[in-house]
């Protein structure tokens, strides 16, 4: 099994994970506005991305020029991985690739401790990537936990690259957004991609 395989059904069943929905997880999201560089760049390859339709130019053209805006302009270290195996718990399933992960951590040779975001790309299916999401979240919480670096919250977010869904792990609680995000937002998606970094 791979976390591809997990709906959050599954979650709750196999984890006792509590879902939280129809909430705001941000009322007020903070505002981090994009480069310059950023902006040009969405300007010149977004449309080709959507054009495209696949998770891979998505992932290509839209979320990396993004995470490594936000790699960029973050004072902490982060350690940025995209489409790295990421395997924590193979007897519970927790195994598979993620499409990004970001750490607090300069250590860019491997993922060290702590796991703080996992990013996931799809066509357009936000929904049915929640529990895909969810269980390397899970994951993350889990590899943490292993090297005594645990956190509050573990955050996550599924996109198509121009809707952006949100979610957040608090030990067994899982929270999703009820708000989607939309690309011509960018500066509160990336002020809410910036929050794991400033606890």
């Amino acid at each position: 099994m791979s976390y591809s395989q997990f709906t959050l059904n599954r979650l709750k069943t196999d984890f006792g994970l509590a879902i939280q929905e129809g909430g705001s997880l941000y009322a007020e999201p903070p505002e981090l506005h994009p480069s310059s560089l950023l902006s040009q760049t969405l300007q010149d390859y977004l449309p080709l991305a959507l054009a495209i339709n696949s998770e891979k130019a998505r992932s290509e053209f839209i979320l990396a020029p993004i995470l490594g805006d936000l790699r960029r302009q973050i004072m902490s270290p982060i350690s940025l991985f995209s489409g790295k195996e990421f395997n924590v718990d193979p007897v519970q399933g927790l195994v598979g690739f993620c499409d990004f992960i970001l750490c607090r951590s300069s250590e860019q040779l491997f993922i060290e401790a702590p796991v703080l975001i996992i990013v996931e790309a799809k066509n357009e299916n936000i929904i049915g990537g929640l529990g895909q999401c969810a269980a390397a979240m899970l994951a993350a919480q889990i590899f943490n936990g292993s090297r005594q670096q645990s956190f509050l919250h573990i955050y996550g977010c599924v996109t198509t690259g121009n809707v952006w869904r949100f979610l957040r792990l608090e030990g067994s609680n899982l929270a999703i957004d009820n708000g989607e995000y939309y690309i011509k937002e960018l500066p509160k998606i990336l002020g809410i991609l910036s929050i794991p970094f400033s606890e």
